[in-house]
């Protein structure tokens, strides 16, 4: 017991913080509860949501089947960049061939039906069942995102005490703490844990289970456990696949001097990766037809004409998501709010500025390198994704790659004193204050989706 005091103290204090910041939402469904939905679904024996479609949330996966002129029904998605039916197939065909026939949609198109699926990666929906069990499509999502939430500072003071045990650092328990704490609340976490609501609740659990193959992967030390922990993890954040470097490196560091070990250590991580990759690909074609498809394409979004252009991914997308990333500042104002925050949300170095440290790290051991070059490999599909993480208080999709900083913060050594716990103080301060007022249209610019907009307090009282 006196190992687990520290953890166990940590998560009793993320729990009360974190509930007591939730407050009035701890009382009720968030606005956006996909995977309850979800979960409700597969307990119906559905992969569809229900008919009718959701009245709750928006980012729903909308495919629509068409009557074509010789009868046949097709399934898919009409295309917003030209006149044209892309079906599941993977076929084009001219709107023109489309019997009109059945329901239309605010653009006017025709469809003889529309299916709702999640278009997210669905493992957090696992943790929505026992609620569902209970209380159906009305289970409350915010219980399960802030509990899972409250797991992620113990969970990174636990990886750091691993990585000290196995001699690549030598941080202090008391340093631990400060750090696990600046991760709790002290990152974009902070928001994200007290929201539900189906992005929120991806990234918390993304999130804690990255953690959990963190510490089973330094020196390889459980292998199938981390297999599965990264599995779980890339199936409620696709980014985090790329988490799979850093195993691979320790592994080699650990065992190269023993090919059968090292084989066997890459073999038990590798199985339960590829099983969870099968199951999510065969849920994936169930519902797309293509084993890679979670259901974004087929998305009603403002970004949908880009995706048709560049697809989800492209480089014309990254000068915007570094902006977002890392140039974001709030507007200050001096009349009330006061301060009024773009909708593309703050730079990571003014929501967790204690990350500045990573830059100039005092050691650098064997974990260093693969750190960092699993960092970049999870942070690359963000930063090339056609979206920021609009709406947001900070750039959340950093998450992703958060616990990896964290750890890099542990191996480089940099003294915790007076100016770093400064730091940390002025990053929980950011924080509490976006896990109070988010998603207020006070404080958040609803309006424009452009990254930089001045004075946007302004143009808000002109249009009242």
């Amino acid at each position: 017991m006196q190992r687990w005091r520290i953890p166990l103290i940590l998560f009793g204090v993320s729990l009360v913080v974190f509930g007591a910041t939730a407050g009035r939402r701890l009382r009720r469904q968030s606005s956006d509860p996909h995977f309850v939905y979800l979960a409700d679904a597969w307990l119906h024996g559905r992969l569809a949501i229900a008919d009718p479609p959701p009245a709750k949330g928006d980012d729903w996966a909308k495919v629509a089947t068409v009557r074509l002129a010789d009868g046949r029904l097709v399934r898919g998605r009409y295309l917003r960049t030209r006149s044209a039916f892309h079906t599941v197939d993977g076929d084009e065909i001219p709107v023109s061939a489309i019997r009109p026939e059945g329901t239309r949609d605010r653009y006017g198109h025709f469809a003889v039906s529309t299916e709702h699926y999640v278009s997210f990666p669905p493992f957090p929906a696992v943790l929505m069942i026992p609620q569902v069990l209970i209380h159906g499509r009305i289970a409350n999502d915010v219980w399960p995102t802030f509990i899972v939430a409250a797991l992620c500072a113990p969970l990174l003071f636990l990886v750091i005490r691993r990585v000290r045990d196995a001699g690549l650092c030598e941080r202090t328990d008391r340093d631990a703490v400060w750090l696990s704490i600046a991760f709790a609340f002290g990152t974009v976490l902070y928001f994200s844990a007290v929201q539900g609501r189906v992005w929120y609740t991806a990234h918390v659990v993304g999130t804690a289970l990255a953690l959990g193959y963190l510490l089973c992967a330094i020196e390889a030390r459980r292998p199938a456990w981390a297999g599965v922990l990264l599995g779980c993890a890339a199936l409620s954040r696709v980014p985090l696949a790329f988490l799979f470097p850093l195993f691979a490196c320790e592994a080699w560091r650990v065992h190269r001097g023993d090919r059968a070990a090292l084989a066997r250590a890459l073999v038990r991580f590798a199985v339960p990766v590829a099983i969870l990759a099968v199951a999510a690909m065969a849920h994936n074609y169930a519902r797309f037809a293509d084993p890679f498809e979670f259901g974004h394409s087929y998305l009603d979004v403002r970004q949908q004409a880009n995706m048709e252009t560049y697809g989800k991914f492209h480089y014309a997308y990254l000068s915007r998501n570094l902006a977002v990333a890392l140039a974001l500042l709030p507007n200050v104002q001096s009349e009330p709010p006061y301060v009024f925050i773009n909708g593309h949300g703050l730079a990571l170095w003014f929501t967790t500025p204690i990350l500045v440290l990573v830059l100039w790290p005092r050691q650098r051991g064997p974990l260093h390198r693969p750190l960092w070059i699993t960092t970049a490999l999870v942070a690359a599909p963000t930063l090339l994704y056609m979206n920021s993480g609009w709406l947001q208080f900070g750039y959340r999709f950093s998450l992703d790659y958060m616990p990896l900083l964290f750890l890099l913060l542990a191996i480089g050594m940099r003294p915790l004193g007076r100016a770093a716990r400064g730091l940390v103080a002025f990053g929980i301060a950011v924080n509490l204050f976006g896990a109070v007022t988010f998603p207020s249209p006070t404080y958040y610019d609803y309006d424009h989706y452009d990254v930089v907009v001045p004075h946007a307090p302004l143009h808000k009282r002109i249009k009242k």
